[in-house]
Parts: structure tokens; sequence; C-alpha cells
């Protein structure tokens, strides 16, 4: 057991649980909250990382992720014009964006399918710089991903809570009540998505500079991985307040990232990798189900209480 956890693989699914876990916050907020099935989550990811990684080349680290953050606001707004203005479903609106945005990443990747980092500055390796002198060293990129998800996932909790966070919770509830109270869901749903989306392209462009590389085909299966994260944090924490679940959804991250971790160690192909996902998902949204299950059927199995008693035994 000690060699399936060893500091190195604690730290790196930390790490990436961190970053992923954006990404499960959009899709907390989009999912969860408007309840729309955002599926240009892959695209969208593969976007921030793409536009990231040029403007990271460029010279630019920190302008990256502002960068990347408008490219995914870009994204969110043409989903939602598609969902509100042109009548689209929302599961159709998500699957055109996500297939038109193949060839906007290509493109803004000059059209190559993969493009590294190496040698360039970002905000690890200037990070690093800095803390090789300090004890904190070899833990300067776990320091500053959490110190980034704690920010937003602070920043979200309070955007959700006031009165335009308020109305998109109301519309995900009952958009025509929504509209009969004077609220234009039209906006309340472009805001949620463009939110959604540019915390999307904020973790790629995370993820550009963690892995120093982008790749075209980055972003598949990102809605799976959100996906796993979100059910998973649910299910940990339960019900509670915004802050509560904001904070379940990153748990659920990381231990989505500690699960793979373990089944790389225990020799699964990577290429089961995307199965793996499928099977925790399935998981994770049937436990709920199979542990109401499993109380009624115990209790169907206690014995029936004997006549003239009461359900407490007595006469």
């Amino acid at each position: 057991m000690g060699s399936l956890f060893t500091l190195s693989i604690v730290q790196s699914a930390l790490e990436l649980g961190c970053i992923y876990s954006l990404v499960a916050l959009a899709l907390f907020l989009s999912f969860s909250i408007l309840n729309i099935a955002d599926l240009s989550t892959d695209g969208c990811f593969t976007l921030g990382c793409s536009v990231g990684a040029v403007v990271t080349i460029a010279g630019h680290p920190f302008l990256a992720f502002p960068a990347a953050m408008a490219a995914g606001i870009c994204s969110g707004f043409v989903t939602a014009f598609l969902q509100t203005r042109m009548g689209v479903p929302s599961i159709l609106a998500g699957i055109i964006v996500n297939t038109g945005l193949y060839t906007v990443n290509i493109a803004v990747m000059d059209f190559s399918s993969n493009v590294n980092l190496f040698g360039c500055d970002t905000l690890f390796s200037l990070a690093k710089d800095v803390s090789d002198a300090v004890w904190y060293a070899d833990w300067h990129k776990i320091i500053i991903v959490a110190a980034l998800v704690i920010i937003i996932g602070v920043i979200l909790s309070w955007f959700l809570n006031t009165r335009l966070g308020l109305s998109i919770r109301a519309t995900g509830d009952n958009e025509y009540m929504v509209r009969a109270s004077s609220i234009n869901p039209v906006v309340t749903i472009t805001v949620g998505l463009c939110v959604a989306n540019s915390l999307t392209a904020l973790s790629g462009a995370v993820l550009a500079q963690y892995q120093k590389s982008c790749d075209i085909n980055l972003g598949t299966g990102m809605v799976t991985i959100a996906l796993a994260s979100l059910i998973i944090g649910e299910t940990i924490i339960g019900r509670g307040g915004m802050f509560k679940k904001v904070i379940g959804v990153i748990l659920g991250s990381c231990l989505y990232r500690f699960i793979v971790a373990v089944a790389l160690r225990l020799s699964v192909p990577a290429e089961c990798l995307k199965l793996v996902s499928a099977l925790i998902v399935a998981f994770a949204i049937a436990f709920p189900y199979l542990k109401g299950k499993a109380s009624f059927y115990r209790l169907r199995r206690l014995p029936a209480p004997a006549d003239g008693e009461d359900g407490d035994g007595e006469c």
C-alpha cells in the first residue's frame, strides 16, 4: 500500500486535481446550477490551452491566463447565443461549438497539431527560480495551483450569492418563474455560460504551462473527467451552502486524480484510462441510488412486529 501512495504521486495528484478542478467548477455552474449540458467543454479546454500556449511563446506568461479566459468567454457566448437566440437545444449547441472549435484551435496553433513551450518562461518556471533557495522549492507548483483554485472558488461562491448569481441559480431551477419575475433568462444563461467557459479555458492555459505543451486532442474526454469530479464531490459533501459545494467539487477533482494515479500504479494500460473514467462516473452517479436501495432492502429484512405490538416492541 505504501508503494501506491509515494510523495511524488500524492504531489502530482494534488497538482493535476487542482488544475482540473477549474473544469469541474465550470461544469458545476453550467450543469448543476444552470441545468444545461454544455458539451463544448472539450473544445473550450483545448482553446484555452492553445491560446495560453501561443501567448506564452510570445513572451507573456502572465497575460496568457486572461487571454485564455477571454477566448473562453467568446466560446461561451456563442454557445449561449445558439441556445437563446437561435432556438438550438443546449446539447446540440454544445456539439456545434465543440466541432467548430477544432478548426479554431488548430488555427490558433498555426495549423500544427501540437505546440511546445520548452525554453519559454512560464508561471511555474518563474516561481521555481524564486523558490530554489527556500524550503518549498519542490512544492512551488502545488502552491501556485492551490492558491489559484482557492481564489477562484471563493470568487465563484461569492458571485453565486450576489443578485446576479441568485438570478442564475433561479434560472436553473425554473426559467419560467424567472421570466415572470421580470428577469431576462437570456442574460442569466449567457453570463453563466460565459463564466463557466472562462474557467474551462483558464484550466487549459494553466495545464499548458504546467506540462509545457499543447496538443489538439488534449481536451478529448474532458466532460467525463469533470463530470466524475463533480459527482464524486457531491457524493462526498452532500447538501450544504454554495461554498461547501464548491469545496466538494475541488475535493472530488483531487480524489479523482488519486484514483487515476492508483490505476496507473496498478499497471492499468493507458489506453484503458477512458474506460476507467467512464466506470468512475457510472459508479459515482449510481452510488446514491444503490445506497437507497440497500437501505430499503435492509429495512425489508427486519422482522415484522408481533401482533399487538407497535414499532418499538411495546404492547
